[in-house]
Parts: structure tokens; C-alpha cells; sequence
């Protein structure tokens, strides 16, 4: 069975070879599109199938691995931050404050297809003003939903679930998921 990573993140990438040994990586490229009268769990499996979709169309011969992340903070879903200044707001909004991370999954091969999410809570340390400016300055912000990494040092204070699923790739679901299609 041939297997494909449809996500450019090194993160995911990295993730994903705990369970695989082997896989391609065939990032999705289309729009994302998002129903907003969707719950947020549901939107990020909306999401996660979407970019399945779209690479598992020009590899029908292969199993697929779609994932996508949201942070919802007070009901709003914070998405990758178009810019410094909306990374620098994001974390000074989240700031000594608790947040939920979602990623939806979706594995598909021309068996099967079945999708799943991951849940976890977030708790910020009181960020300040410096301390954030300098984070963004570093660029590490810029590509993740809700401009930071739970991997980087001094931003999150605890969480309660799946560390990977911060990260972007809830291990102990992915593999899951993969073990019902094969």
C-alpha cells in the first residue's frame, strides 16, 4: 500500500513517519473553503477531507492523508495569520487565556474512506508585548493556526489531551484511521 502525506508541513511530516515508514508528500493547493454554519469540529473534518479530496483525485491508486487544524478561541476560529501584525493580535488576544485546538483527519483509499477529529485544550502563560514581537520576528508564527507552535518554548502553560494534535498531526488517531482503511 502506497501512501500519501496531502500537507507540506515538515511538522506533519515528521509526525506521520512515527507511524509510516514509508509515504509520499503531495501537499493539497486548492482554496480553502469553509461553511461557517458548520461546528468547528466539523469544520476542520470538512477541511481535512477537502485537501483528501483534492490529492487523492490524481492518485486514486493510493491511500491519502488529509489533515487540517483550527484554534477556536471564545467561539472564533483562528486560522494561520495573514501577517505579522494579525500574528502579533492573535497572541496577544490568546495571552494567559485557554483555547481549543481541532484537527480534523480524513484516509481515503478506493476502499475506503473514514475521518475522525482530535481535541485538545490549550492554556497560554501571560505573554508580553516584547516577548511576542520578538516571536514573530523569529517567523515561526506565520504558518501555523493560531500564530504559534506548542512546540516553541514559553507560549503554552499546559494542555489537557493530545500534544501531537497541537502540533498538526494527532498520532494516536492518524494511526487509527489508517489501520481501518488497510
Amino acid at each position: 500500500m502506497e501512501f500519501v502525506l496531502a500537507s507540506a508541513s515538515p511538522r506533519r511530516k515528521e509526525l506521520l513517519s512515527q507511524i509510516l515508514s514509508r509515504f509520499e508528500v503531495i501537499p493539497a493547493t486548492a482554496e480553502e473553503k469553509v461553511n461557517i454554519s458548520l461546528f468547528p469540529e466539523q469544520m476542520a473534518v470538512a477541511l481535512a477531507e477537502h485537501k483528501c479530496d483534492e490529492v487523492f483525485a490524481l492518485n486514486p491508486q493510493k491511500t491519502v492523508i488529509g489533515l487540517d487544524t483550527i484554534v477556536v478561541f471564545e467561539g472564533e476560529i483562528l486560522g494561520k495569520p495573514k501577517d505579522r501584525d494579525e500574528a502579533f493580535s492573535t497572541l496577544k488576544k490568546l495571552s494567559g487565556k485557554t483555547h481549543f485546538v481541532i484537527t480534523g483527519v480524513c484516509v481515503q483509499n478506493k476502499f475506503k474512506r473514514v475521518t475522525g477529529f482530535d481535541k485538545t485544550e490549550v492554556k497560554f502563560n501571560i505573554l508580553g508585548d516584547e516577548f511576542i514581537r520578538q516571536y514573530v520576528d523569529s517567523g515561526s508564527p506565520l504558518d501555523k493556526a493560531g500564530s504559534y507552535g506548542i512546540q516553541d518554548g514559553g507560549i503554552v502553560k499546559e494542555y489537557f489531551g493530545s500534544y501531537t494534535n497541537v502540533v498538526g498531526l494527532p498520532v494516536t488517531l492518524t494511526k487509527k484511521l489508517i489501520d481501518e482503511v488497510l
